[in-house]
């Protein structure tokens, strides 16, 4: 089966007349099937969409990688173009997020009641376990965290009962799409750690060649140790292709480049891949 990938909102762009947005958005379409990773912070994707040759209107699933706003904040917006759909994602996606700046608290989760999407078209399923959309293609449900180096950020939290306490973002999920070459895997943030999420897309699936890997690794505060380690257990997993976008960072990401030279790209808005 071949899988085309186009990214429709990022940090940054790789097209002309493309808007850059903190956040991420990407498209997978295998076979018929077209499956809306995320949805950016705002305006992005459908402002990007028809530049790009994307009609949402002909989107079939959406999955929300997490609750945080810079991936779930243009999901009004999106559902004005596709009308009904299923979102699938994790129930603690409508948890009250927060990010810690100092002594100051800020609100960084959806910014949308659930009954003013579901007035738009969303019909919400919504899973701590992996959901299988196809008999291929398949979210990661719960992560596992098993590795030593990957931790959360500390500054990450949740509001409950007027109480902030650590966010464990157990609603981190990511894509997976079994292919003929391997597994490619679609990360939204990564943020319980890119490694412990391969290992589970292996354990999940049954696959042990993970081919592509694309979206956020959330590597962007991660010491320069955690990035060798990173990239040493990527060469395990036989990664022929790394793209990596939004919350991995620059220092990380020239790391990773320098590691993997031309399997390295830097996924951002307007770019398209084929696999294989």
């Amino acid at each position: 089966m071949q899988v085309r990938i186009i990214t429709l909102s990022e940090n940054t762009v790789g097209a002309f007349g493309v808007l850059a947005e903190w956040g991420l958005s990407i498209l997978v379409e295998a076979g018929s099937l077209k499956v809306l990773m995320d949805t950016g912070l705002s305006i992005s994707v459908p402002h990007n969409a028809p530049r790009l040759g994307v009609d949402l209107a002909t989107v079939d699933k959406i999955v929300l990688s997490h609750g945080h706003a810079d991936h779930t904040g243009g999901l009004r917006d999106v559902l004005t173009k596709t009308g009904k759909v299923e979102v699938i994602a994790h129930p603690d996606m409508w948890a009250a997020k927060y990010m810690r700046f100092g002594e100051v608290d800020v609100y960084i989760g959806i910014p949308f009641s659930r009954e003013e999407l579901e007035a738009l078209g969303a019909s919400f399923t919504l899973s701590r376990e992996p959901v299988w959309i196809t008999d291929d293609i398949v979210t990661t449900g719960e992560i596992p965290m098993i590795t030593q180096y990957e931790q959360i950020d500390p500054n990450l939290y949740v509001k409950v009962d007027e109480e902030f306490v650590p966010d464990p973002l157990l609603d981190d999920r990511a894509l997976i799409i079994k292919t003929d070459v391997g597994l490619v895997v679609i990360l939204g943030c990564g943020h319980r750690g890119i490694i412990n999420t391969l290992h589970h897309a292996r354990e999940l699936t049954g696959v042990e060649l993970v081919h592509t890997v694309i979206g956020g690794t959330h590597l962007v505060s991660a010491s320069e140790e955690r990035v060798r380690l990173t990239a040493a257990a990527l060469r395990e997993f036989g990664i022929q292709r790394l793209g990596v976008s939004h919350c991995t960072g620059m220092p990380a990401a020239m790391m990773l480049a320098q590691e993997f030279g031309d399997a390295f790209f830097f996924n951002n808005a307007g770019t398209r891949i084929t696999v294989p």
